[in-house]
């Protein structure tokens, strides 16, 4: 499952497609939300900014491509990113990102600490659900099928990251109160 293809091949600029799209929706969705990076919840995107974002994004497409596994699995969790991103994009533009930032640490100091950790819990715990379910199905004697196999694996990894940079999000926060 970890075979890598020919650079250049069919195969490849498929796989270059399906990151670019994905990559590009990525970062269109984080540039429709948080325009001067507020909101960015990834400390090594906020830190590298778009201009040199945008490079590390060209070179990563142009790298993973070559193994189809890989693509796969960063695709699907980028969609996944950038569907979650434009789900809050509008309010985030419609009240200024300091303004939103503002008002959901507010609504943090609201809310019990548990109460936020248990729902995100269940969110990250049942989208991971569903990776799982791909993952398992994808099962075909003593090999995987490698594309329900790389999307379950993207929709595990999404649902890890959205638990990692939530608390990592939730500690600064609190570091800063």
């Amino acid at each position: 499952m970890d075979d890598s293809v020919p650079f250049a091949s069919n195969t490849y600029w498929l796989m270059v497609a399906i990151l670019a799209l994905s990559r590009g929706a990525d970062f269109l969705s984080t540039w429709v939300a948080t325009p001067h990076l507020v909101l960015e919840g990834n400390p090594i995107a906020k830190w590298l900014g778009w201009k040199w974002g945008a490079v590390v994004n060209v070179i990563l497409v142009a790298a993973l491509s070559r193994w189809p596994l890989s693509a796969i699995v960063v695709s699907t969790a980028s969609l996944l990113v950038a569907a979650r991103n434009f789900q809050s994009a509008w309010v985030m533009r419609s009240m200024g990102e300091e303004a939103y930032r503002l008002w959901y640490a507010q609504r943090l100091t609201e809310t019990s600490l548990r109460l936020y950790l248990v729902s995100l819990a269940g969110n990250a715990l049942l989208t991971a659900a569903v990776g799982v379910a791909l993952i398992v199905s994808s099962v075909d004697g003593e090999r995987a099928l490698i594309v329900p196999f790389g999307i379950g694996t993207g929709v595990v990894a999404y649902a890890i990251a959205v638990v990692v940079f939530t608390l990592l999000a939730l500690w600064r926060g609190r570091r800063q109160r």
